[in-house]
């Protein structure tokens, strides 16, 4: 994980429904983000939720600037990404676009960490924002999910605060509000195309509207429409810093 300066994060309306619907894991079993299927109860829910009971390495976590440790050795993330043909699921727990198609022998759509490259495969948000920085909340948080051909993971999370718009928000305008209109009757999980979407510029906080916000949660029911989880105590581990600005100082 690593942080920089300028606020940069590498790694968060009214609608009725007469039939709810539930987020599950592959064995069908329940989870939610309040009440008996809360994160608290998480732990207990499936086998296949044990860590989030006994996981001493869960997120998300306060980011605490001053204790942040720089760490010489990192480098800035190398991320490649254009524009794409995607697709929008509401996933019942949350909004995702998918990248298609999925392809790990295309050079495009990938971030390069520790001189591994992985391939997007999905972005989703969470509102409010999951990680907090000094203990700030921010609006919304992105998470842009990647793979490797391997199946090894890792994500790139974006901060959202109020303010302009979101140009990306506004590529699935269109497909945001069809989702919301087709409400109970959609059946959930099946994608909805969006045509090409410029992946580019996904870095540092970003602004979205309010409506825009609104806008991403209302296919969303109930709780789900507040879906990041609680902080999760460090347990010893240590944030490492990345910082351009001493990185060419010291090469100078």
């Amino acid at each position: 994980m690593a942080t920089a300066k300028k606020s940069a994060f590498y790694v968060a309306l009214v609608y009725s429904c007469f039939l709810v619907n539930y987020a599950c894991d592959h064995d069908g079993v329940r989870f939610g983000y309040s009440g008996s299927t809360g994160p608290k109860y998480w732990g207990n829910l499936s086998p296949n939720f044990t860590l989030c009971a006994k996981g001493m390495n869960q997120s998300p976590i306060d980011i605490v600037k001053d204790k942040a440790v720089y760490n010489p050795q990192l480098d800035s993330l190398e991320r490649d990404y254009t524009a794409t043909n995607a697709t929008i699921v509401d996933n019942v727990f949350n909004i995702a676009v998918c990248s298609e198609p999925m392809r790990y022998n295309d050079t495009t759509e990938t971030v390069k960490v520790g001189g591994i490259k992985y391939k997007l495969k999905q972005l989703h948000w969470h509102s409010a924002s999951e990680h907090t920085i000094n203990g700030q909340r921010f609006a919304m948080e992105l998470h842009m999910v990647h793979f490797t051909e391997e199946g090894n993971i890792t994500v790139v999370a974006i901060l959202y605060r109020y303010g302009k718009p979101d140009p990306f928000l506004f590529q699935i305008k269109e497909q945001l509000a069809e989702l919301r209109a087709e409400g109970c009757k959609a059946e959930k999980g099946d994608p909805l195309p969006v045509g090409v979407v410029d992946m580019t510029e996904r870095s540092r906080v970003r602004e979205m509207s309010n409506e825009q916000a609104a806008d991403l949660m209302a296919p969303l029911e109930g709780s789900y429409r507040h879906n990041s989880r609680p902080l999760q105590p460090l347990n010893g581990r240590m944030v490492q810093l990345y910082d351009r600005s001493l990185k060419i100082r010291k090469v100078m």
